[in-house]
Order: C-alpha cells, then structure tokens, then sequence
C-alpha cells in the first residue's frame, strides 16, 4: 500500500520480556500523569485560582505537545540509540510530575504539563516499534497486549485513587507519588532494555503526512480524531458534573470514578472477541451507544445512581475503542505501521486538546449541557465517518 515496509531481517530473534515490562509499568505511570487532573480538576483550580476550565486545559497543552512530538521525534533524535531516548524520556516524566507539584502559579503548571505532553508523544509513537525490538516477531502482539495492560490498570486506578489522595495528602501530594515510581521505571529499564540503534537511515524514513494520499486513511482517522474529539469533550469535566449536578460526596466520587475506571478494563479484555467477529460494526457501535449515553446523561443528572450506571457504561466502551482503532491501523497499515501509528498518535492527541478545548470553554460560559450535547454531537459524526471508511475499505480490498 506504501513505499516503506520493514525489514525483517532487522527483528531481534532475543526475547526481552523483563524490557516489556519495564515498559508496561512506563505506561502506566504515564497514562496515570497524563489524565491525573481529571479527577483532580477541582482543587487544582481552587489553589492556582483559576476556572475549572482553565484547569483543564492542563489535559490540552499535553496534547498539543504530544502532537508535535509525535510528528517530529524521529527527525530530531536522528541516529540516537532509541534506549536512550526512551530513558531521557522517562526522566523527563519525572521531572513533570515534580514541576506540576511545585507549580505555585498557573504557567508554571502549565509547563509541567507541557513536559508530559512531550513525553506521550515520544513514547507512543515508538511504542510498536520498541515492541519489535524487544521480542521476536510472533510474539509482538502478545507485548503490545501486555503493554496496553498498563494502559488498561492505569485507566481503572489513577482517577479514583488521583481522587482519594487529593483528598487525603492533597492534588500536589498526588502528583508527588508519581515521581518515585518513575525513577523505579528509568532503573528498571536501564537493566532490562537491549542495546537499540536506529537503523533506519534518513532517506528511508516516509512522512507521515504521505499517508493522507490513501483516502481510506483520510477517512479512518477524521473518524479516529471525531471520537477523542466526544469523549473528552465529556469526560475531562466528569468531576465537576458529579460535585455541581450530580451533587456527590467524595466517597461516592471515588467509587464513580473506580466504576468507570473498572468497567475500561472489561472493555478493554472483551473487546477484541467483538473486533475479531464484526470489526467495523464494532468500531461504528462503540462511539453511537457513548452519544446515547451523553444524551442520557442530560435527562438523569440528578439521579446518583442512574449516573454512575451510565458512566460505567461510558468507561467500558472508551476504553475498549482505542484498540480497535489500533488494530484499524495493524490492518490498513500492514507494512507502514510505524508511520500510521505516529499519524495516529498525532490525530489522537491533537483530538484529544481540541475536544477538552471545546468542552472547557463551553463547559465555563454555556454550561455543563452545552459541552454534553457537542459531545454526542461529535461522537455521532464519528459514527458517520467510520461508516464511510468501512465502505472505503471493502472497495480497496
């Protein structure tokens, strides 16, 4: 489909699974920075003084970082060993958490969390890669498997447990106990990670904007970025919806946010039976049943467990899309999948700050409903575009 495949004969035949997993817990300590004031959003905007708005946005400048990096990272490490790039990497999320707990104005945090973004960035865009080099290529889904399951644990306990200790040592104590965590993980990977060269010269590396020339990808990732695009319009403000509308207390916010963070793990183990037997009927239902929850929403937001119901409901099917729009790219992609995934990281990111963007702003000057119904509205259009890429692909195929 593309100019660029892989070369097999580059493949390491070694196994290295202690690397795998050194890099399973890198994500997890990553997914828990990158959506840590979710359920922080609160205090955050109490002590820096600011909206809760505003202080969402600290989720959109880590995307906007993480889309910049995403697309320029390779170009800029040029020959650098890839090890090493990964472990200046993991320094460099530690030394976001710290900024961010340190932050004693609203720019300072900010940078924190521009320092997140550019991690995310770098790290997911090599992350098949890194799988490639780390196992033999039979066992390459099996270690994207293990890491999505630092996706996955990082999902059902950063937002309750981000909640719990906000409460009890403060949102900066929170972020705090992130950081010990990531120097166990530089150690970690310093031992276990196998000497990584680049071996991609320059004039063999493609573009990623070069992909766009194919429509079905043009297509697929519209509908890839209209999804991230709903769910954070959404889900960036569920804590001040449950405090101001739902009216919780903290207990029953924790328990929401483990329900939702529970449920994405399910989703995220069940969902490939469904991808295997009805791939696009799959990707096309998750983000129309997620509109019909955010519609539901609007007429139950006074009943708690109503509610929690449906936002179970809602973490289960986002959690499990991603993986289905990764597993679109393993199949559109098959011989470029390094350069689709950093398209995909870029659309998912940039998604990812313009939903939280719209949300916040409409969240602050229209309303909570305002920013619920441009979210069904977003993930029905998703809908429209899958469609049209499901058609796209059975005429290319």
């Amino acid at each position: 489909m593309s100019a660029l495949s892989f070369n097999k004969s580059r493949h390491m035949t070694d196994a290295h699974w202690s690397g795998v997993f050194s890099m399973t817990l890198c994500i997890f300590v990553l997914i828990a920075s990158e959506f840590l004031p979710v359920s922080l959003l609160t205090p955050i905007a109490a002590d820096l003084n600011v909206t809760e708005g505003l202080a969402g946005q600290g989720i959109t400048i880590s995307g906007v970082f993480a889309v910049l990096t995403s697309l320029t990272i390779s170009n800029i490490a040029g020959e650098l060993n890839r090890k090493y790039l990964l472990l200046g990497l993991t320094i460099l999320m530690a030394i976001s958490g710290i900024v961010v707990a340190m932050s004693s104005s609203y720019p300072v945090y900010m940078l924190g969390r521009a320092m997140i973004g550019v991690v995310i960035g770098g790290f997911w865009s090599m992350s098949a890669a890194t799988a490639i080099r780390l196992v033999p290529p039979s066992m390459v889904p099996r270690a994207l498997a293990i890491f999505n399951g630092g996706n996955a644990l990082a999902t059902v306990i950063a937002a309750p447990i981000g909640s719990y200790l906000g409460t009890t040592i403060g949102w900066r104590g929170a972020f705090w106990s992130l950081v010990p965590i990531a120097i166990v993980v530089f150690i970690w990977q310093h031992f276990s990670l196998p000497d990584m060269k680049n071996e991609i010269n320059r004039n063999e590396r493609v573009s990623v904007f070069a992909l766009f020339k194919f429509s079905v990808v043009s297509t697929g990732m519209l509908a890839c970025g209209l999804f991230f695009m709903g769910q954070f319009a959404l889900f960036t403000y569920i804590r001040p919806f449950l405090e101001n509308v739902t009216r919780v207390n903290t207990t029953e916010l924790s328990l929401i946010l483990f329900a939702i963070g529970a449920a994405g793990f399910t989703g995220t183990v069940i969902v490939s039976k469904f991808l295997n037997a009805r791939f696009y009927q799959t990707l096309v239902l998750l983000p129309l049943l997620m509109a019909a929850i955010a519609s539901a929403l609007l007429l139950f937001s006074g009943s708690i467990l109503t509610v929690a119901a449906l936002l179970s409901l809602w973490g289960l099917l986002a959690t499990a899309a991603p993986t289905g729009w990764w597993t679109w790219i393993s199949r559109t992609l098959p011989d470029d999948a390094e350069a689709g995934g950093g398209l995909m990281v870029a659309v998912i990111q940039l998604s990812i700050a313009i939903g939280s963007t719209i949300g916040g702003i409409m969240f602050d000057s229209l309303g909570w409903q305002s920013a619920f119904v441009m979210s069904a509205i977003l993930l029905l259009g998703a809908v429209t575009m899958t469609v049209v890429t499901s058609r796209q692909s059975r005429r290319a195929s």
